[in-house]
């Protein structure tokens, strides 16, 4: 009786039934948590978003203040406002050809691109916009950077700077996580006089009498790569082809002296 207990084919059906009964576990508890993973991704992201415009507080309720945030859309091209539905994925457009328009040049290593982006604004308590918060992404030196660089009501001051997913070098190109080179951002202007792009990373620290100090901000030590990569993924996101029609838009209403902060958060109702 033992040696037929110990057959191979007892020993098979034990395995399968085992084997079933783990799918059946693994498979209920995926389906059972899937709202729990799907709620803690989105707190991630909108802490992440609120980070980047300098509005987060450790052990604030992430939730409630993000109230705050209004989500819209824009057609990357003209920077107007659409419409989209709220489970709108930008990166998952950007996969799709039908949505979505191939990068070249592409020195940020974009590769495609979504016809419409998403942008976050920031309301203030008099229905005005006080921050324009922009996701962007761009190829480092061994991991493609995702992140927000936050603006001003001006569409040009960089109000703050976040990376959520990177897969650059600890204590080198990881620096860019690092809270006290990215306050080196805050305050620099994103565009020059002409409405070029000219915010960039330098190599060694910038000089307090260093020209154009205003759109300069401090190199990454060791780090070349990841700095020359942040370089191409501002002048991509920040120009003709990234957000460029929509924050030309947006600065051209702010030098007119008109109530921006109304245009921007009620223009797509308009």
């Amino acid at each position: 009786m033992a040696n037929n207990r110990e057959s191979i084919g007892n020993t098979l059906k034990v395995a399968f039934f085992l084997c079933l009964v783990c799918a059946v576990v693994v498979s209920t508890l995926a389906v059972g948590l899937r709202p729990a993973q799907h709620d803690n991704r989105m707190q991630f992201r909108q802490q992440n978003i609120l980070q980047a415009a300098g509005l987060y507080e450790p052990g604030m309720d992430v939730r409630a203040a993000f109230e705050s945030i209004e989500r819209r859309f824009i057609d990357i091209r003209t920077g107007e406002y659409v419409e989209k539905p709220d489970d709108y994925d930008q990166q998952r457009a950007a996969r799709d050809p039908a949505q979505s328009i191939p990068v070249t040049p592409d020195p940020a290593g974009i590769r495609r691109q979504a016809k419409v982006a998403e942008v976050f604004l920031a309301i203030g308590t008099d229905g005005a916009v006080e921050r324009i918060i922009l996701p962007v992404h761009g190829y480092g030196l061994w991991s493609t950077m995702y992140g927000f660089i936050a603006l001003e009501a001006d569409a040009n001051t960089v109000a703050g700077i976040g990376f959520y997913e990177h897969g650059e070098t600890p204590g080198l190109g990881g620096e860019i996580d690092n809270p006290r080179w990215q306050r080196n951002w805050i305050g620099k202007q994103v565009f020059d006089e002409n409405g070029d792009v000219a915010l960039e990373i330098t190599k060694g620290s910038v000089p307090p009498d260093a020209p154009n100090r205003q759109h300069r901000v401090d190199g990454l030590a060791g780090a070349t790569i990841t700095a020359n990569g942040l370089n191409h993924t501002v002048e991509f996101w920040f120009g003709e082809r990234g957000f460029g029609p929509y924050l030309q838009r947006i600065r051209g209403q702010y030098n007119q002296g008109m109530d921006d902060g109304f245009a921007l958060a009620r223009s797509i109702e308009e």
